[in-house]
């Protein structure tokens, strides 16, 4: 199977069984990790299951893999798709640019807005909020809150 082809069935048994698929991230040594999220947070038995579910179907459908990892996103939850950003609105995001603004590539601050192009970020010390395009987010985050 192709990479694209694998990582479409992993997002179509992850959010048939009511998980999103956050990420899924590839190693040199055969390893598969799926970061998987819901609403109400992630469990170890979620964790098991899906793992359980994916094993079963990628032996079905021949997918060479050594180990698979299935874990939360944690507290610096990346942000990746446009629908991850408009569930944050309002949360403390750090991202970087793929190229510098202002001599700039890192930024944190509050996501203010999203829509199906871009995001605006508002950063200390600014009144208006930064308009960043997806295509320009090289990668974005949630910042922690304790």
């Amino acid at each position: 199977m192709q990479l694209s082809a694998v990582d479409s069935l992993i997002e179509k048994i992850v959010t048939g069984m009511s998980f999103e698929c956050v990420d899924i991230e590839r190693s040199g040594r055969g390893l598969l990790r799926v970061f998987i999220d819901s609403p109400n947070g992630i469990t170890v038995d979620d964790c098991a299951l899906v793992s359980n579910q994916l094993t079963r179907a990628f032996a079905v459908e021949g997918v060479d893999f050594d180990r698979l990892e299935i874990s939360s996103p944690g507290l610096d939850r990346p942000l990746k798709k446009p629908a991850d950003f408009e569930r944050f609105l309002m949360s403390e995001v750090k991202l970087k640019t793929r190229v510098p603004r202002n001599g700039q590539r890192n930024f944190v601050g509050q996501l203010v807005s999203a829509d199906s192009d871009a995001i605006g970020l508002l950063v200390e010390g600014s009144q208006e909020p930064l308009l960043i395009e997806y295509a320009d987010i090289e990668r974005a985050h949630l910042v922690p809150e304790f």
